[in-house]
């Protein structure tokens, strides 16, 4: 047993797989055994990066160069992306309030219990270091990334930028935000 890797299993099924061999021994002296032999319970521990692809630094540079120029022009620089989803109904919430009674809640936050899931997109402005925040209550696609930027636009962004020909969008490239949806 010494200096072997054990996969995530339990006692007890350590022990099982023990008695398949033809030794009779229980989840509590398969514990001590361990212990004897310095083994103890430990999760995964992060320590190897993987390799980064070649051009991936010269990617992040070319951003920061767009960005650079779009701000020293003043052109308007945004960064999107979708908020945590929140369910809506009858749900415990952080924080106390001042009231009389406490409020009856839900035991648990099923998803199934909800009226709604509210889907926040944040829009971040970087030109004037300011948020934009869209709720909706559908799933986070493409076409409410689109929305959000387009209605952002409107209330806002032309005002501050009258005379903008271009704009600079920084997302990530999970979820609405993917390289594949084509809107």
């Amino acid at each position: 047993m010494q200096g072997r890797k054990f996969s995530r299993r339990s006692l007890r099924n350590l022990a099982k797989d023990l008695r398949r061999r033809g030794h009779r021994a229980s989840p509590t002296t398969v514990g001590k055994l361990l212990h004897e032999q310095d083994y103890s319970p430990k999760a995964n521990r992060k320590r190897y990066a993987s390799t980064r692809p070649p051009d991936r630094d010269r990617q992040f540079r070319y951003i920061a160069r767009q960005k650079r120029a779009f701000l020293a022009a003043g052109l308007p620089v945004i960064s999107i992306d979708t908020k945590k989803k929140e369910l809506i109904g009858n749900f415990q919430q952080r924080g106390r309030r001042w009231c009389q009674e406490a409020e009856a809640v839900n035991t648990h936050d099923f998803k199934t219990d909800a009226s709604a899931q509210a889907v926040p997109y944040g829009l971040y402005l970087l030109n004037q270091n300011r948020g934009y925040v869209r709720v909706g209550v559908s799933a986070s696609t493409a076409e409410f990334a689109v929305d959000t930027i387009v209605s952002w636009w409107q209330a806002e962004g032309q005002q501050a930028f009258p005379h903008a020909g271009r704009l600079l969008i920084l997302a990530d490239g999970g979820g609405s935000n993917g390289s594949r949806p084509r809107l």
